[in-house]
């Protein structure tokens, strides 16, 4: 973003020297009358943010992709930053500083500005979850729910299938409404575009905002994205629409913090982090929930995602993001490799809001399946032995395939939650029970498309599972029902 210099200098009348560069770090003699984060401007049209004040200079954070060159001139804006917000953001991939990152797709300049720091609202302009944010994942939606407004951490080893997971969750909440927002941090040129690409494959691009820096990017484009891309959410929020955001990832967002932390000679903490971090991270995260705009409840639900080495969740990074969000999702490495898709362990995996907008169906299901998945658990560990299986523990290991198969998702880009429960149902009950794993998968790709394609069994599927109030009733009335004619 290119700003006229001379127009700040003849307003503002105060000029500044670039005394020492380094790398995205400016210091500055000059501009007494600079205040933190106070917007500056470079004699080459480049932008940057006033970070620290000392007696003989001024640190400034560049967002410039150039190295600023010493004795450049820098003047004042006596402004915050802001970023440009619209409707006329949906379906750009824009940079954090609002601007379109296809040279070839410029746009116009917005109306409106947002401040990029802003104070999340008090407890009083919030309300409790109480909606579900279906994701069309079966084993998300029924063991490991998320209600809207949830701040609900994704985590996991690279190759785990996270990217995966979360653009089927913005499917699933764009098709019902919602505005999905993508924040690529300091991701690869290579990234961004597979992501794009993934999304206009879907149909969803037009309804999603991508705020994107790349990992060749100044420090301070790649620190400022999650923020912008809560500022956009929240100008969405308050026209009374739900968001989904997606930050991926706040790993490499903290290593930025971290590197401008160190090149600005601030004390080291642990893995040497800087001390505010976790105020870094909170400011932000706790700008997202349920509110309450012009009278009706608008949601900003939040997927922050962090990366683990290993699998190793006791990272500085990853127990800091798990304290200040509502649960999270574990994606195992030795499970992808299995080839279960979603690659989610449910047993380490939690969340903490998201069952109280389950129906008693839902909960009682989600319970069952816990139950069961560890009761066959210890059947493993026992049958590993090398003991004799008795029948029931045969009749059990088959259970659990079939459940195992109903919860892979390599096929359905998404499955509703009425559709989930009727379909645990059958897999659950005695329908589908001595069926090859390649049987069951064929059965319920079968109601997946008939529920997708045939409005009157929706409309049965739908209805059968409302009047199902617990999961006697929902067994005992698929055993009665007579499947030969669908």
């Amino acid at each position: 973003m290119k700003i006229d210099f001379n127009k700040y200098l003849d307003e503002i009348g105060e000029i500044g020297f670039v005394e020492k560069s380094v790398s995205s770090l400016v210091y500055a003699s000059g501009l007494p009358g600079a205040s933190p984060e106070e917007v500056v401007v470079f004699e080459s049209g480049e932008l940057g943010q006033v970070t620290a004040l000392s007696e003989s200079s001024v640190e400034i954070l560049s967002f410039s992709p150039n190295p600023i060159r010493t004795g450049s001139r820098i003047v004042r804006t006596n402004n915050c930053l802001k970023v440009p917000v619209g409707e006329e953001l949906l379906g750009k991939v824009i940079n954090p500083l609002g601007n379109s990152i296809n040279p070839q797709k410029p746009f116009f300049p917005l109306a409106e500005q947002r401040s990029v720091e802003v104070v999340p609202p008090g407890i009083k302009f919030r309300s409790t979850i109480k909606r579900q944010c279906e994701t069309g994942i079966s084993m998300i939606d029924l063991l490991l729910p998320i209600g809207m407004g949830q701040r609900e951490l994704v985590m996991g080893d690279q190759k785990t299938g996270k990217s995966r997971v979360l653009t089927r969750i913005l499917l699933s909440q764009i098709k019902q409404g919602s505005v999905g927002i993508y924040a690529a941090v300091g991701k690869s040129q290579l990234a961004i575009k597979q992501i794009e690409e993934i999304l206009a494959q879907f149909k969803i691009l037009e309804k999603t905002v991508m705020v994107v820096s790349r990992a060749d990017d100044a420090a301070g484009m790649i620190f400022l994205t999650p923020y912008t891309a809560m500022t956009i959410a929240e100008y969405f929020r308050d026209l009374g629409r739900d968001v989904l955001i997606v930050l991926d990832d706040l790993t490499v967002h903290a290593r930025t913090v971290r590197e401008i932390a160190l090149l600005g000679k601030r004390f080291p903490g642990r893995s040497s982090y800087p001390g505010d971090i976790f105020y870094t991270h909170a400011r932000l995260l706790e700008r997202a929930g349920n509110f309450i705009a012009d009278g009706k409840e608008a949601a900003i639900t939040c997927l922050p995602v962090v990366e683990t080495v290993q699998g190793d969740m006791a990272g500085y990074i990853q127990t800091n993001i798990m304290s200040m969000t509502d649960g999270h999702l574990f994606f195992d490495h030795k499970l992808f490799v299995e080839g279960r898709r979603p690659a989610v362990d449910p047993f380490i995996s939690v969340t903490r809001v998201g069952r109280q907008t389950q129906s008693v169906l839902q909960r009682e299901i989600s319970r069952e399946i816990i139950t069961f998945l560890r009761n066959a658990d210890k059947m493993h560990n026992f049958a590993s032995f090398g003991a004799e299986l008795g029948e029931h523990i045969k009749k059990a290991f088959e259970k659990e395939d079939r459940i195992m198969t109903f919860f892979d998702q390599t096929v359905y880009d998404r499955i509703p939650v009425k559709l989930q429960v009727f379909l645990f149902g059958l897999v659950w009950g005695e329908a589908l029970a001595g069926r090859t794993h390649l049987d069951v998968q064929k059965e319920i790709q079968k109601f997946v498309l008939l529920y997708e394609g045939d409005s009157k069994t929706r409309e049965w599927v739908d209805k059968f599972v409302d009047g199902s109030l617990s999961l006697e009733t929902l067994l005992s009335g698929i055993a009665e029902t007579d499947f030969s004619h669908r």
